[in-house]
């Protein structure tokens, strides 16, 4: 009997070493560091309060250790969001006072839709700044977060960003013809949601380019990887499904199909089914992302 009720927990270990022996070494090298502080699942064990300080420290501790280049200026502005109220953009720009309108992008951080800032993702935003020859002008979106706001409060608060930025652009020196955005995991899937299809759909500003790398676009967690992904000690499917619910305002037991049949594609982009009149992206993900199969199969690339 003992054997028996041990045998689903020596395969999850046996699973999960094989899971991280496909690491890269030199990846996992700061996976194994980082696993000897938080122990051996990361960061599920913390709370999402806990989780959100460790993220802001230790992304001002690297901020701290390589500044932003001095050529990048930035200032901060208040705007309305979602609702009209208040949320805060940083715009990065080349500290030159050329004249020239710019291309632009606009930025949408990460963190699973719970967790993370402008400032966590300084050190990728800023420097995108010099994407461009001559420079481009980056504004990164201070969305609201869940649980404390729940969908559709993100990716409209997103998506007003868009509206601000094309609104001001004379102002920011920035071309319109040239306007992109840009996200990274969650931000990918915001990115994808708030200002490909919103934009589209409501014939907002249009949109030359979206970058999204390894975006968060299924709440369903039914594809393949998104199974595979456990206990790897960062985001993994017990996170995943924790963000989709405090997301869409859902208790936290662990459960598939998250939004139930109904989900707006605004909140998960993989259920959008026209994906006509969507601008040219650029989607990157790698082979253990727990976002890897509904990156690849879905509709949306």
């Amino acid at each position: 009997m003992n054997n028996i009720a041990q045998q689903p927990h020596i395969a999850q270990d046996s699973a999960t070493r094989a899971l991280r022996a496909r690491i890269d070494p030199e990846v996992r090298t700061g996976l194994d560091a980082m696993l000897a502080v938080t122990g051996p699942v990361g960061f599920r064990n913390y709370t999402l309060s806990q989780r959100r300080t460790m993220y802001e420290d230790n992304n001002a501790a690297a901020l701290a250790a390589t500044p932003i280049d001095s050529s990048i200026a930035c200032s901060d502005e208040f705007i309305p969001g979602h609702l009209g109220e208040s949320i805060r953009v940083r715009t990065y720009r080349p500290v030159d006072e050329s004249s020239v309108f710019r291309p632009a992008m606009l930025y949408i951080h990460g963190g699973g839709l719970n967790h993370g800032s402008i400032e966590t993702d300084e050190r990728q935003a800023a420097p995108l700044t010099q994407i461009v020859t001559g420079g481009a002008v980056v504004v990164s979106v201070g969305y609201r977060l869940a649980p404390e706001h729940t969908h559709p409060t993100p990716v409209e608060d997103c998506y007003a960003a868009l509206v601000w930025l094309w609104n001001n652009a004379s102002r920011l020196g920035i071309d319109r013809e040239r306007i992109a955005v840009y996200g990274g995991s969650a931000g990918g899937g915001l990115a994808a949601a708030a200002v490909a299809l919103m934009a589209r759909d409501r014939n907002g500003p249009p949109i030359a380019f979206q970058v999204l790398l390894y975006p968060m676009l299924d709440d369903r967690n039914e594809t393949p990887s998104s199974r595979e992904i456990v206990d790897v000690g960062i985001w993994d499917r017990d996170l995943n499904i924790e963000a989709w619910r405090y997301l869409l305002g859902e208790p936290s037991e662990t459960a598939a199909d998250t939004g139930g049949a109904q989900l707006s594609e605004y909140a998960a982009p993989a259920r959008a089914l026209d994906l006509s009149g969507l601008p040219p992206t650029y989607l990157d993900v790698g082979e253990l992302d727990l976002f890897r199969d509904e990156d690849s199969f879905s509709p949306t690339v």
